[in-house]
């Protein structure tokens, strides 16, 4: 079961993880989502919650859609190889088609394993 304080590392991992994605410092999608630039700060350390508004605002300043969003933070789970699969899928949440492409290319060329 996900607790609030998960939940709040999650979305603050994820703010984080696109803003640099995009290249932008805390002021520059703080200015963009219209909010305070200490408040981005406290989100992506988990020291505030945000209502969905605000979370709305955020990711439309990241041009993501809350959907987008929302599938990159969902939470690695299980064990031993399962939980290892799931982390290198969440790596590749949020990246382009094409670099997801060549990632594919890679794996499949260290697996001897060619692709159709």
């Amino acid at each position: 079961m996900i607790t609030v304080s998960d939940l709040m590392k999650m979305v603050g991992e994820g703010i984080r993880h696109f803003r640099k994605l995009r290249g932008l410092s805390q002021e520059e999608l703080a200015n963009k989502a219209e909010v305070h630039e200490t408040y981005i700060g406290k989100l992506e350390r988990s020291e505030k919650v945000c209502s969905v508004e605000v979370l709305d605002k955020i990711t439309n300043a990241l041009d993501l859609s809350m959907v987008e969003f929302f599938r990159y933070v969902q939470p690695v789970s299980g064990k031993g190889s399962e939980s290892t699969l799931e982390e290198i899928v969440n790596k590749l949440r949020g990246r382009s088609v094409n670099e997801q492409k060549r990632v594919l290319k890679v794996i499949s060329a260290m697996l001897d394993d060619p692709l159709d």
